[in-house]
């Protein structure tokens, strides 16, 4: 596994699905301050890399769950890959709203999801895991059991570890924060002072670049 992440990190460094900023900081929409941002819907703009990922995928469910049923991609990021993996597998495919539609069937599952069938999750990132065990929420919801998650990179915050755990989900993926440092240490991409500012950041991410109040 730890050649997929090495791999998987030279390919969304080289086409910028994740930037590394450690002396420019990102603001995510949550408001946190951010040395690195991820775009891995730019992945399936590039054929090679979406072969790799439905095929390292497909690898990864055979192996660890061959008696999947269906294959259930998070919206938005995670519909293409999911889609993909499922068609390789020749297994049924739906995909997780956010929050139901506003109209019509007001369907948060889109697609044929039968109570009892077995799925496995894919995701394009893992965060904070709060989006990602809502569709876990949704998938079991529907009377079906959820075999397991797997998403192209996380950032391994503590908190979406230890909510994964207490959710029972166990997570796979093909690559994480500490396999991107490794890699762009490794290339040149950051020296060892933007490294350290890396590895901080993810120790409290939330808190990250605000300004130290004076104590009086």
């Amino acid at each position: 596994m730890k050649r997929v992440q090495k791999i998987t990190a030279e390919k969304l460094l080289k086409v910028k699905a994740i930037k590394l900023q450690p002396s420019n900081p990102f603001t995510w929409a949550s408001g946190w301050k951010s040395p690195i941002y991820c775009d891995n819907r730019k992945l399936m703009s590039y054929p090679q890399i979406r072969n790799f990922l439905k095929v390292e995928f497909a690898r990864i469910i055979l192996e660890k769950y061959p008696q999947t049923d269906a294959i259930a991609g998070v919206a938005t990021g995670a519909i293409a890959p999911g889609a993909l993996v499922a068609d390789v597998l020749g297994l049924p495919f739906v995909y997780i709203r956010s929050s139901p539609k506003d109209h019509g069937m007001e369907n948060l599952i889109e697609g044929d999801l039968k109570p009892k069938q077995k799925v496995v999750v894919i995701e394009d990132l893992v965060s904070t895991g709060g989006s990602s065990l809502k569709a876990v929420e949704a998938i079991r919801s529907n009377g079906s059991d959820v075999l397991g998650m797997i998403a192209i990179f996380t950032y391994g915050f503590q908190h979406s570890v230890d909510a994964m755990h207490e959710a029972r989900v166990e997570l796979t993926t093909l690559c994480n924060y500490d396999a991107i440092l490794d890699e762009a240490l490794a290339t040149d991409y950051i020296d060892e002072s933007e490294l350290k500012t890396l590895q901080d950041w993810r120790k409290d991410p939330e808190n990250w670049g605000k300004p130290h109040k004076n104590i009086k």
